[in-house]
């Protein structure tokens, strides 16, 4: 079932998921050794790293929401239908029982927001592994695991600029730069998207084998087109503690490690990019404090080392004092966006974005992740990832533009933000 929120905040004509029934049963490990190759075509979901996390399948009842509440909107339709619902499980993990997965929007307008409970999930955490049914009868026999086809590769993609070309990009990116020096704002994120078409439709699970195969430390995901494999935990929440994991400030890789261990040496040590990564860190501490009895922000970022990039990152770790009343959704939606993915100040930042950047990002650095029914759950920015719909695939990456910013510099590095989608989509 189907339902749909308007921008207004109507709630749906039809009670949410009704009555419907959620079942973990416990599943030998062995069945789950490879999440990925149980998967079907019905509808995937995914939520992935270092070979464990969720997959799952078909539709037991969905909303989407669109505008300005867009997430309170999706965070009132899950209430209501775990209320409603009869949930039976035996296992008691993180990602058990009744499990939604949602991918949102970047801005209010335009765009679309989804939130989907899948007729089937298989997890797996450690040496536990589950099955989690969902439908209307609790009578319902478990449905029988098979592996499945490999996805087919992709065939005949061809790739083209998106709404701008590098060089009118590069020219937005140095108004940008006027306008931070003109003492508009302190910083803006910038983003570009690169179309990739293909001579049939692509199957998703082709581009997810090979994201979670390159990056096993990132999340690799897919909700409804959404895919990616995204280095950034915008917020994850789990019994009573919560965390969100900050990325600014990159660099790029040359595939020589003694070259690498030096730019990481200059990369933390750089005065644009700790000015960068301190207005996001900042960003998201001051965001979650209301939330928090107790927080640990620490004082200086480690270096994150990904196959194509290399990342300042901090991770900010609290102790939630409303989780009876506040969903890890919720918490999403006070972190979003970011000046990791907006700017600062985030109003100012987010306006430029609107006016000059020159794309509608859809859910590209929108909160992707998912939700149990106790309101626990991993939501991750949807960076790294693209859009795909039949035979095309738009990728998108962005950059952190601040005063001292290079055009060129900043070209070069969306241009390796591109890259592990793009070869992803290699046969």
């Amino acid at each position: 079932m189907t339902s749909r929120i308007s921008s207004g905040g109507q709630p749906p004509a039809d009670p949410p998921a009704a009555g419907i029934v959620a079942r973990t049963v416990p599943l030998d490990p062995a069945v789950a050794d490879s999440l990925l190759d149980l998967l079907p075509a019905d509808r995937p979901v995914t939520w992935l790293r270092r070979g464990e996390g969720l997959v799952g399948w078909g539709v037991a009842t969905e909303v989407r929401t669109s505008g300005p509440t867009r997430f309170a909107d999706a965070a009132k339709w899950w209430s209501e239908t775990v209320a409603r619902a009869d949930v039976r499980d035996e296992v008691q993990e993180p990602g058990t029982g009744l499990v939604s997965f949602g991918s949102f929007a970047f801005a209010d307008e335009p765009g679309d927001s989804v939130l989907v409970v899948p007729s089937i999930v298989v997890g797996r955490r450690g040496g536990t592994a589950w099955l989690t049914t969902v439908g209307t009868d609790a009578l319902d026999p478990a449905p029988d695991l098979a592996l499945q086809e490999p996805a087919p590769a992709p065939v005949g993609i061809r790739f083209a600029d998106g709404a701008v070309n590098g060089e009118e990009w590069m020219s937005v990116v140095a108004d940008a730069v006027a306008r931070i020096e003109a003492g508009d704002l302190e910083k803006v994120v910038l983003a570009r998207d690169l179309i990739a078409t293909a001579s049939a439709p692509i199957d998703v699970r082709w581009p997810l084998r090979r994201l979670t195969e390159t990056y096993p430390m990132c999340w690799t995901f897919h909700v409804d087109g959404m895919f990616g494999a995204t280095p950034e935990m915008l917020v994850r929440r789990e019994r009573g503690l919560v965390t969100s994991r900050v990325l600014a400030g990159t660099i790029r890789r040359t595939g020589d490690d003694e070259r690498d261990l030096a730019l990481a040496a200059t990369l933390a040590r750089s005065s644009k990019d700790l000015e960068e990564h301190e207005y996001a860190v900042r960003s998201v501490a001051d965001s979650l404090e209301p939330h928090c009895s107790s927080m640990n922000v620490p004082e200086a970022p480690f270096v994150l080392h990904l196959p194509n990039v290399m990342h300042l990152a901090t991770d900010v770790n609290g102790v939630v004092h409303d989780a009876a009343t506040v969903s890890s959704l919720q918490l999403a939606e006070a972190l979003h966006p970011s000046a990791a993915v907006g700017g600062t100040p985030t109003p100012v930042a987010v306006a430029l974005i609107e006016e000059i950047e020159g794309m509608d990002r859809g859910r590209y650095a929108g909160p992707v992740g998912w939700m149990d029914a106790s309101g626990d759950g991993e939501w991750g920015i949807a960076l790294r990832s693209a859009a795909i719909e039949d035979a095309t695939v738009r990728l998108y990456a962005g950059c952190g533009i601040v005063a001292d910013s290079d055009p060129e510099a900043e070209l070069a590095e969306a241009q390796a933000k591109f890259v592990p989608v793009r070869d992803a989509l290699a046969p």
